[in-house]
């Protein structure tokens, strides 16, 4: 089983509480590649500008993560975003964004990603969704994600590209914004109406609940105590998700349920550090060790 991310590499500056970091890899599709790449091997689809610093490629030597996607662009930026976390960092606050090369045309799918299974369609314009979705032959398996700008600017082609879908990840505020209720139980069969099989609305360090034709699951985040950097905890949950999900090659209610807690454990070591750096250090057997503690933390008898 083959999965393909299509989403955004770029240069962060972000600070927290506990620090910052300046000029660091980051991006949806590193940081969904990195947790994904725990279960199954990855192809990464991309665009970087001709000043992306080559060196920063390095780390994905360490993980089964397939570049013959990634597109260097003569003549372009790469795209970069600052940003910082205070209080209880559930929110980001944006403090610059230069989509740069991001702004452009579209990266194609190499021929020899065509024939991939699953497809997860990062965050971005939801008309290039249903492009680079259009170029995979017949993918077992297609999610997307999205954002707030294109709620507000581009809904009804959002919709276009949720009715092609398989499933959806998105936050609890956009989930709101999408479907103007406060519900989330409501809004998550809502989400369902629109086209998807299966719905994931993220909470942040309250967790996420999974909405299928058996109803909602709750689960709640892992209880990490060290809390560095929150970038990139939701591309890292749906990498973690996934990635399970194409390794074991099932998207059954049951299998959903384990996977969300796989990438829900994938987030709880990329918060560890800044950037990707503690999420290159993780293993399988430590994302699996964390969801045994995880399981007997939530059996109830």
């Amino acid at each position: 089983m083959s999965l393909l991310v299509t989403g955004s590499i770029g240069i962060d500056s972000v600070a927290t509480p506990h620090g910052k970091a300046d000029d660091v890899l980051g991006g949806t599709a590193v940081y969904f590649s990195f947790a994904a790449s725990n279960f199954t091997r990855v192809r990464l689809v991309g665009v970087v500008g001709d000043d992306f610093p080559s060196e920063m490629l390095d780390v994905f030597a360490r993980r089964d993560v397939d570049l013959a996607g990634l597109e260097r662009r003569e003549g372009s930026k790469t795209f970069r975003w600052q940003g910082k976390f205070v209080g209880d960092m559930n929110e980001a606050e944006t403090l610059g964004v230069d989509l740069n090369v991001l702004a452009e045309h579209g990266p194609k799918i190499p021929d020899s990603f065509t024939d991939s299974d699953t497809v997860f369609l990062a965050n971005t314009h939801p008309t290039l969704q249903r492009e680079l979705l259009s170029q995979v032959k017949s993918p077992k398996l297609t999610v997307c994600d999205s954002m707030n700008l294109w709620i507000a600017n581009e809904k009804e082609e959002l919709l276009k590209t949720l009715a092609v879908v398989d499933g959806v990840i998105i936050n609890d505020g956009e989930a709101r914004q999408l479907t103007d209720r406060y519900n989330l139980v409501e809004i998550g069969d809502m989400l369902l109406d629109m086209g998807p099989k299966f719905a994931v609305i993220k909470k942040g360090e309250h967790g996420a609940i999974l909405f299928t034709s058996e109803g909602p699951v709750a689960i709640p985040a892992f209880p990490t105590k060290t809390v560095v950097d929150p970038t990139g905890a939701g591309d890292s949950f749906a990498g973690g998700m996934l990635g399970y999900l194409t390794e074991i090659g099932d998207t059954s209610p049951a299998a959903l349920r384990r996977a969300i807690v796989r990438g829900t454990i994938a987030a709880s070591f990329t918060i560890e550090s800044f950037s990707i750096n503690r999420a290159v250090e993780v293993t399988r057997e430590q994302i699996e060790d964390r969801v045994k503690t995880f399981l007997a933390m939530l059996r109830i008898e």
